[in-house]
């Protein structure tokens, strides 16, 4: 008896992998709660054993196929209306059904940082908006996966259907570009988000669609090489280690890891004094890389006590870890990501407090970045926490390389390779993309990059010139006192002139809705509503739709005065808050000075009394235009643009 069970035993164990190697497996895309593309063929695709017969039921159509020699099959569902839920069954061997499935509109929304930038980022300016935020027709699949060169053929990532613990994580801009259409369409919206922060262009892309690019190719080709990629990146991650060592070594502020400098009875005698908000390089203080310590007391009022307080201190370059009378009460390692951390309520005391953040400073300017709200805060009552603190060093060092260290992530067709080419064959109504930062130093090649990428997608899916919605970059950086060079607006310029020269393309402009002193600005709502409007005419096609990009379109020279004509000015022309700012204009000797305009039969007119004969007009040519203000009476920004080519 004991040698009939280990005789079936075994059977078993060699039979099983048999069995379990026939069922029908699916992507990830394909499952539970996908929303389908409406009025399009419908790609269905997944994995069983060679020649196994396949039906798909699905919203009364069948249809039927056979699994092929490479253990993949795929069927092509007909066009079908908005609605759902619907049940997909699919039957081989075994029988799999897919559950609660939609049909309306599926987004793919990509690019870099700020496409990546997740709801909960902005929580305390859109809470009304997430509390509000139970839509069960709006839904995201968030696209996650290592990154690699080698070919994949799946992701990972589940649908999550809209709701306010939810979308927290949702794509902030591909939420409100998603609630603006529902709003619009009445039709379910799947956003399927694959995004990567700091990636510039050429790593989204393959490398047939790199074919005219050969440095990037070389490029790609040499990481490829997996023992020198492991090398390369071994070595930048032992001279971070080092770095970061060196420093916990050597900071006067710890004893061991006992943090001393942020105790409240921490002698302070040879602190000197500092303003925060600010760079301690604007300071007249010598550029410190290293660890400092900054501290201020602050008296708090017995009605805050007891109860939950956050410390606000908006961004920290680039390390923080902060105590609150000489408890650590959070930290954050990148100088990107906003802090707020939740004081314990049996933390705080009335009266005297000591608030201590330990700032380590990679490279670059350190400090507490401008511009943000940096205070104590229960919702009624806040304690402001700008003026003066008081800093010293804990251990200087030189700074850390982190300009020459290799990011695999940021690698010529490496996101193509694990973002984009899994889910490719998934139908889809157009892209949303909003990239650009990581190609600024290269604005001229982007022209040319840009229209490769959507090519090469294009060509891969299948789906024709499906539309392909470009956000130009918002502004950052400090405004210019003068009109100057900008690499920022040449790359809005190669923006502006893809979304032009390229079929189904279209531009959403956000050079009002940027932060000069934060590369992520939270006003991602905006964005996600003016990648709906221009939605409308290029995806959409709707004829009674404004297009929501007032743009130059000529430039007449008449003595001491230029016309500009624009076109897409809606139901007109205007200036916004008072007159017009930040034109810019040039004579022979190609030097611009700030100029007059105004609006004069729906055109703009500008001269300077210094330029008798101008030859080149500007606007809103800067990283930072704070403050242009032509506008179309809907309210719609006018597009930065230069008359010269300069």
């Amino acid at each position: 008896m004991v040698k009939q069970i280990k005789y079936y035993t075994i059977l078993l164990w060699i039979f099983i992998p048999a069995i379990v190697k026939s069922q029908i497996k699916l992507p990830r895309l394909i499952s539970n709660g996908m929303v389908l593309q409406r009025d399009q063929k419908v790609n269905i695709w997944g994995w069983a054993s060679p020649g196994e017969k396949i039906t798909i039921s699905f919203n009364n159509h069948i249809v039927h196929t056979t699994c092929s020699e490479n253990k993949k099959w795929l069927v092509t569902l007909p066009p079908m209306k908005a609605g759902g839920p619907f049940d997909m069954i699919i039957k081989g061997k075994n029988s799999v059904v897919v559950k609660d499935i939609l049909l309306g509109d599926v987004w793919l929304c990509s690019g870099q940082s700020n496409m990546n930038f997740e709801l909960y980022k902005a929580r305390e300016l859109y809470t009304k908006e997430i509390e509000a935020a139970g839509n069960n027709q709006i839904r995201e699949f968030s696209v996650k996966l290592p990154s690699s060169f080698a070919k994949r053929d799946d992701v990972e990532g589940t649908w999550k259907p809209a709701n306010p613990g939810n979308v927290l994580n949702f794509s902030a801009v591909g939420y409100f570009f998603a609630l603006s259409l529902h709003k619009k369409h009445k039709v379910p919206v799947g956003i399927i988000h694959s995004s990567y922060s700091g990636t510039p262009a050429e790593a989204w892309i393959s490398e047939e669609g790199l074919k005219n690019f050969p440095h990037y190719l070389e490029k790609a080709a040499t990481f490829k090489d997996t023992a020198y990629a492991n090398a390369a990146v071994s070595k930048d991650k032992q001279t971070t280690s080092e770095w970061f060592a060196a420093i916990e070594q050597h900071d006067k502020g710890l004893k061991g890891k006992e943090a001393l400098w942020a105790q409240p009875f921490a002698d302070t005698s040879g602190w000197r004094p500092i303003v925060f908000p600010g760079y301690w390089e604007d300071q007249g203080i010598d550029g410190i890389d290293g660890a400092v310590w900054v501290k201020k007391t602050v008296n708090v009022p017995a009605s805050m006590i007891g109860q939950p307080v956050y410390l606000e201190l908006g961004l920290i370059d680039d390390i923080d870890i902060t105590y609150v009378n000489g408890q650590k009460v959070g930290s954050k390692d990148n100088k990107y990501l906003a802090r707020r951390y939740e004081i314990p309520s049996h933390l705080l005391k009335e009266g005297r407090n000591t608030l201590t953040i330990r700032i380590i400073d990679k490279e670059g300017r350190g400090g507490i970045v401008p511009g943000k709200k940096y205070r104590f805060t229960n919702g009624k009552t806040s304690i402001d926490l700008s003026g003066t603190w008081y800093y010293k060093t804990g251990y200087a060092l030189p700074e850390l390389p982190v300009s020459r260290f290799v990011r695999m992530d940021y690698m010529p067709t490496i996101m193509y390779h694990s973002r984009i080419e899994p889910i490719i064959g998934y139908t889809i109504k157009g892209v949303a993309w909003y990239q650009g930062e990581g190609n600024s130093g290269k604005a001229i090649e982007y022209r040319s990059l840009l229209p490769a990428l959507i090519a090469d997608w294009r060509k891969r899916w299948g789906q024709g010139d499906f539309p392909f919605l470009i956000v130009q970059l918002a502004n950052y950086m400090d405004p210019p006192q003068v009109p100057q060079e900008s690499r920022w607006a040449m790359l809005r310029e190669s923006q502006a002139k893809v979304a032009d020269s390229i079929p189904n393309c279209g531009l959403a402009v956000a050079i009002d809705i940027g932060d000069a002193n934060d590369l992520h600005p939270l006003n991602k709502k905006e964005v996600g509503n003016r990648l709906a409007l221009i939605a409308q005419k290029v995806a959409y096609r709707d004829l009674k739709a404004v297009y929501p990009v007032p743009q130059y379109e000529s430039a007449t020279f008449n003595g001491s005065k230029v016309i500009i004509s624009f076109k897409h000015t809606g139901s007109g022309l205007t200036a916004k808050n008072g007159a017009l700012k930040h034109f810019a204009i040039a004579g022979e000797d190609r030097k611009f000075r700030w100029a007059e305009a105004e609006i004069k039969n729906g055109k703009v007119v500008v001269w300077s009394k210094d330029i008798a004969k101008p030859v080149a007009v500007r606007y809103a040519w800067a990283d930072n235009p704070a403050g242009c203000n032509l506008y179309t009476k809907e309210g719609l920004p006018a597009a930065p643009f230069r008359t010269d080519k300069w």
